[in-house]
């Protein structure tokens, strides 16, 4: 194929869609007639061209017929037969509307004849009209896809010539140049060994230093072999594996290499990722010595690489520094992958697979996504619990002075609602540094996390303008405080709740929901014990001042009778938070 065909070609490719031309729609591969399936074509064909005759004049009308076994999509032209990387020539007329359609490839109209559905069928038909300016030869090329993997490509039809005109010697073909390059697959041998990792081999093993033998190992190894690098990926998965050098931490122009298992055989294919879409799949495969293996709930691929690769567009050289992904996700009957629902496990850093051999890991979880969700478990599950209880129940307890002529009680409690109020900033900057903006797949997330920063920043402002304690509008500021502060409080539960599963942190299930359900149940147990408490010392004072009942608040002096019990229930509280507190610090560490 020449240079600018093969640029094209690539181009197309590139922008192709991983999920095929269901409708038909295949203008892209005008040129090339591949599909770009990320898989190399048949070598034998099951399909045959017929025609009703062998000669033509222009404006003769030439039927063709293309049968075979049942197939999904095709894609029909005719070329100049001694020139096959030429233009289409002529024009198409349907024989049928329901399966067919006509396409403009170049500047022909109707120069080429597609599907229209996956629908499967077993023959077509259709009429070409040969054109005025004519070449003297023309074949019939077809390419057939029996399903999304299965396909053929440039299939050699008749040739047709005008009359008086020698038939070519010796027969012309499809050429083979447009056909991607394949080779051989063979099955692994024998399992994978870390043993090797950072003495021989450059690994990423998650968790770390596991077992890529291990149903729950997550294995990727590079080893370099003079001009070349032996890869090996391990993982538990029924669908696929995926890796991709990146030089960044975000998906988006980045060299990647899938193993798919469709049907129990595993195919492997590098693809280009662009953004969040589906990785597009080279149909021009680099990669050598391909190997699998499928066992015990493992997915195991290998393969060779040459660390230059400056014919393949798109793919790295393997002598930089790069961010390596690490994926794994579902995969459909056909081969179609899908998103995957966890966040890719990334390297924390820019590594040189070539270089000095290392034995590392990788967290699902980027450092920003991980210091916010740790800043809002230290304010929501430590400072506001914390002073949310002295400020109900120790008014009594600690009411004596203590700076600036304000009670012990007030100033914890405000100290440790400020600390909230910074805490919850900080994190609430960092996603929106983390995306460069607004997250559009987070579901209800973020707008609960606005509504929670928007409440945390109202409260302290209300705060400011508190009237004295003797004023009429005194009892009204009380309830807005409290109300306001509990719905801070609801809301950031709930967000929390949400925000644990979302792949940018994604928590170990069950474990998360159970931890923060234990977690609510064990702040409502505390203040129910302490609001019994409460009553209990009430119902033994003799006398009940009315003056000295304010809504919301227990002033009675019987209180003060129970200030030990009082601070051992506080302790126990700050120690049971600490814990909380700590397990879920070392879970997103892990992550």
């Amino acid at each position: 194929m020449e240079l600018p065909g093969f640029a094209v070609w690539m181009f197309i490719c590139l922008y192709a869609s991983v999920v095929g031309y269901p409708n038909g729609k295949v203008r892209e591969a005008c040129t090339s007639m591949v599909p770009c399936h990320g898989s190399a074509p048949q070598l034998t064909p099951e399909h045959t061209i017929t025609v009703n005759g062998t000669e033509f004049k222009p404006g003769d009308n030439i039927e063709v017929h293309l049968s075979g076994p049942d197939f999904e999509g095709f894609f029909i032209q005719a070329r100049d037969a001694e020139h096959l990387d030429s233009p289409a020539v002529g024009s198409f007329v349907l024989a049928d509307r329901r399966h067919s359609q006509l396409l403009t490839c170049g500047r022909t109209k109707n120069s080429a004849v597609s599907h229209t559905s996956k629908v499967k069928k077993k023959d077509i038909k259709v009429y070409w009209v040969a054109p005025g300016d004519a070449p003297k030869h023309v074949q019939f090329l077809a390419t057939v896809v029996k399903k999304y993997r299965i396909f053929w490509v440039k299939i050699p039809g008749p040739i047709v010539s005008q009359p008086d005109v020698l038939s070519p010697t010796p027969p012309l073909y499809a050429t083979s140049e447009a056909m991607p390059t394949s080779h051989p697959v063979s099955s692994i041998s024998k399992p994978f060994s870390a043993s090797s990792c950072g003495i021989m081999k450059f690994c990423i093993r998650n968790p770390s230093n596991c077992d890529p033998g291990s149903a729950s190992c997550f294995f990727l190894s590079f080893q370099q072999e003079e001009s070349s690098v032996s890869v090996e990926m391990s993982g538990p998965s029924e669908g696929y594996l995926a890796f991709a050098f990146s030089h960044d931490q975000w998906m988006g122009g980045d060299d990647a290499y899938l193993c798919v298992n469709e049907d129990h055989h595993v195919h492997m294919s590098t693809a280009c990722l662009k953004e969040r879409s589906h990785p597009l799949l080279d149909s021009e495969n680099a990669l050598e010595d391909v190997s699998w293996r499928l066992a015990d709930g493992l997915l195991q691929c290998s393969f060779r690489r040459r660390i230059h690769l400056p014919a393949y567009k798109g793919r790295f050289n393997l002598d930089t520094s790069y961010y390596i992904f690490l994926a794994d996700g579902e995969a459909s009957e056909g081969g179609l992958i899908y998103k995957h629902r966890r966040q890719p496990l990334v390297t924390d850093g820019l590594y040189n697979i070539t270089g000095v051999p290392q034995d590392i890991g990788g967290s699902r979880a980027p450092r920003l996504i991980k210091a916010h969700g740790a800043l809002m478990f230290v304010a929501w599950i430590t400072t506001v619990s914390i002073g949310v209880i002295v400020a109900r129940f120790f008014k009594p307890v600690w009411s004596h002075s203590f700076l600036l002529g304000k009670e012990l009680w007030f100033q914890v409690h405000r100290m440790l609602m400020l600390t909230t109020v910074i805490l919850t900033s900080i994190s609430f900057v960092l996603p929106f540094v983390y995306r460069g903006g607004w997250s559009q797949q987070a579901g209800f997330h973020p707008y609960l996390g606005c509504s929670v920063m928007a409440l945390t920043i109202f409260q302290p402002l209300m705060a400011g303008f508190r009237p004295s304690r003797h004023a009429p509008r005194r009892q009204l500021f009380n309830w807005f405080h409290w109300s306001t502060g509990t719905t801070a409080r609801i809301l950031a539960v709930v967000t929390m709740f949400l925000g644990m599963d979302l792949p940018a942190l994604d928590l170990p299930d069950p474990w998360d929901t159970y931890a923060m359900i234990g977690f609510v149940a064990w702040h409502v147990g505390t203040d129910v014990l302490l609001e019994i408490h409460s009553y209990c010392l009430v119902c033994k004072a003799e006398v009940i001042e009315d003056d000295r009942v304010q809504i919301l608040q227990s002033l009675t002096s019987a209180e003060a009778e129970g200030r030990l019990f009082k601070q051992i229930v506080l302790t126990i509280y700050v120690c049971g938070n600490i814990v909380f507190l700590v397990a879920f610090l070392i879970v997103i560490n892990q992550v």
